[in-house]
């Protein structure tokens, strides 16, 4: 039995120090399993963001457990740290793209942590990956040309191009239309499906939901309610 990619046990966070230490999560407790698409919901300010950052060991873990791809975060070592980060793919609602560089180009810079290799190889991978974000007549362009949109949709593509075993999206449907959301989070399921790709995604787009294997909400940094829907 393949181990569960992600596991949260007992985890708490706290923001500030001294009288402005304020507790941000409460005893968050959380299996994912592997292949699987789930939705982090809940109102601005319930920890969703806190959750995802922790998961993707962009913050550090203070208290509690988060497993993730079998490494333990709390008290992990820098050097770890960063081997982990590069299993994972990274989607946030600010695309960070370089201006001055194509489509292809950003994408392709979603490779150059794995090192240097066939320079052809990479090229094709990436226009493949803008191939199925609907953006195979916009390779070449630079961001400054592409609508809000079409920067989301390239920022997808980077993040998947390294084939992550885990996806932590933060809403990554934000800046698209009904059509390319649900095609993006269409994609993410399939890569699910085909690869064992895990996604952890935080969204208030009510769209995508028919999609989600699991619907987790929080509120004030505890767990409301945590619904499975198609996971066997």
């Amino acid at each position: 039995m393949t181990r569960d990619p992600i596991q949260v046990r007992g985890l708490d966070h706290f923001f500030g120090s001294g009288d402005a230490r304020k507790q941000a999560l409460f005893d968050i407790n959380l299996t994912i399993a592997r292949g699987s698409l789930t939705v982090l919901m809940g109102p601005s300010g319930s920890g969703k963001t806190t959750v995802l950052t922790l998961i993707g060991a962009l913050r550090e873990v203070g208290s509690g457990s988060v497993r993730v791809l079998g490494q333990e975060l709390h008290g992990a070592d820098e050097r770890s740290l960063v081997a982990l980060r590069k299993r994972l793919g990274f989607i946030f609602q600010a695309h960070n793209l370089h201006e001055s560089l194509t489509a292809t180009q950003n994408v392709l810079m979603g490779l150059e942590v794995h090192g240097r290799a066939n320079a052809d190889r990479q090229r094709i991978a990436a226009h493949h990956m803008l191939d199925l974000v609907g953006l195979s007549d916009r390779r070449d362009y630079l961001p400054g040309n592409l609508s809000g949109g079409q920067k989301q949709r390239v920022a997808v593509a980077r993040a998947l191009v390294s084939n992550p075993e885990i996806v932590l999206a933060d809403e990554p449907t934000a800046a698209l239309d009904k059509v390319s959301g649900q095609n993006v989070v269409r994609l993410l399921k399939t890569l699910g499906q085909v690869r064992g790709t895990t996604t952890v995604m935080v969204t208030h787009d009510p769209r995508i939901l028919e999609m989600a294997d699991r619907i987790i909400t929080l509120e004030d940094g505890r767990v409301a309610t945590d619904e499975i829907r198609n996971l066997g």
